[in-house]
């Protein structure tokens, strides 16, 4: 992927937001990576009044589910594991609605769910043979480069070749190997670090999605092997009214990243679920969590955990120009990031590569933004987007026979 703009500069930020510090600035974007010089193309002024980020992750999606409303228990009761929730979805009268769109519109839906979002990096948790037709084609990066299972269980959904298969895959390549893990509390679910531990595949090489039946024990295991876990408190409370122990994973040290499920249980976008996760924990725990520990999870920290952190999850020199512009609607960066909202999102790269950006900023991208990108409006402003989030939303209200209302794509066709 590369702009005909091979360089360009963004000039007057703010802050320029690092994994620990803020300053400042100017950044260089050259042929699709940050640049230690000033580059020698047109420089973008952003008037000092935005912040400058890398561009978010989103460890934990289904791009198969992110479809709405969302599918829960009945009354006062939650589940005891994810199987009768699956049961449930698959006779719900969404699922038989969401059967009229094709698995490549949800594919593109889901893309543009986490774009919006300022999501430039994503892991959609299905087999390898399900999205490898789609990936490539998607306007954001959805990896490739790792392995999985379903769960650690009997009544998992045999995902993959096997764990130990898949683990030895992982370590062998260098990538992550992805689970759903504990998410329950009956015996078998209980013991997904068990399950691990006897058949020698516990490390850093394991991302965990959920873990809301840890004990103690369980997250001081984690936190020895240095594996990383996928939070994703909207779709842990919807099914099941309780989420992890978030705050003694964080104060064992684990690498916390934040997801957002799918939209079936989960949070609109991944800024909503930024600010869900605040409220969760400030109810739980009286305190609120810093901004800035927040800031990790959607960055360095999955940037970490999906073994890219080489490349992505950080302003630094050299990484791929991954970069998000957001308005500076509050003093302090990190807050301005965890109270963010679409509308509040100016600039989206991926490796240079304007995948949003807002009509005050796109002069430099003009030839490029003359094909492959449609025009909507956001919040009341003119954005040019990466691909036909326009064309593809008719389509799918079309398809289904109505206007329906995806409350993640933050626009009217």
């Amino acid at each position: 992927m590369r702009t005909t703009v091979e360089a360009y500069s963004l000039r007057n930020a703010a802050a320029l937001v690092q994994e620990s510090s803020t300053k400042r600035g100017n950044l260089s974007v050259q042929s699709g990576k940050i640049s230690a010089g000033k580059a020698a193309g047109p420089e973008i002024d952003l008037g000092g009044s935005s912040f400058l980020y890398p561009a978010l992750i989103n460890i934990h999606d289904h791009f198969r589910g992110n479809y709405v409303p969302q599918v829960g228990p009945n009354g006062n009761a939650f589940y005891i594991n994810w199987s009768p929730w699956d049961n449930d979805l698959k006779a719900s009268p969404v699922y038989k609605e969401r059967a009229n769109i094709t698995v490549e519109q949800m594919y593109f839906l889901s893309s543009y769910k986490n774009l919006f979002s300022g999501v430039a990096t994503a892991n959609d948790h299905f087999p390898h043979e399900i999205n490898e037709p789609f990936l490539p084609r998607l306007p954001i990066r959805v990896i490739g480069e790792y392995t999985l299972a379903h769960e650690c269980s009997s009544f998992d959904l045999k995902w993959g070749d096997g764990i130990e298969i898949e683990h030895k895959r992982a370590v062998e390549r260098n990538w992550p190997f992805i689970t759903h893990l504990e998410e329950g509390f009956d015996p078998e679910s209980q013991d997904g670090i068990g399950i691990l531990e006897r058949l020698g595949c516990l490390d850093g090489h394991d991302v965990f999605i959920h873990c809301i039946g840890f004990s103690d024990e369980d997250i001081a295991k984690t936190a020895k092997a240095g594996a990383s876990i996928s939070w994703c408190p909207a779709s842990n409370m919807l099914m099941f009214n309780v989420t992890c122990k978030i705050r003694k994973f964080l104060e064992a040290g684990v690498n916390v990243c934040l997801g957002t499920d799918s939209t079936h249980t989960g949070s609109a976008n991944l800024l909503s679920e930024m600010k869900f996760a605040r409220k969760v924990f400030r109810d739980m725990y009286g305190t609120e969590l810093p901004a800035k520990t927040l800031y990790r999870m959607v960055t360095a920290n999955p940037a970490k955990a999906f073994r890219m952190q080489d490349r992505t999850g950080s302003l630094d020199t050299g990484k791929s120009a991954d970069l998000l512009v957001l308005k500076a609607i509050h003093d302090d960066p990190y807050e301005a990031l965890a109270k963010a909202e679409p509308s509040d999102i100016r600039l989206l790269t991926l490796e240079g590569v304007p995948l949003l950006v807002e009509e005050a900023l796109a002069e430099p991208f003009r030839e490029l933004l003359a094909k492959g990108y449609e025009t909507v409006k956001v919040g009341g402003r003119k954005v040019h987007v990466r691909g036909t989030p326009a064309s593809l939303y008719r389509d799918v209200r079309k398809a289904i026979g109505f206007d329906k209302k995806l409350d993640y794509l933050p626009f009217e066709p």
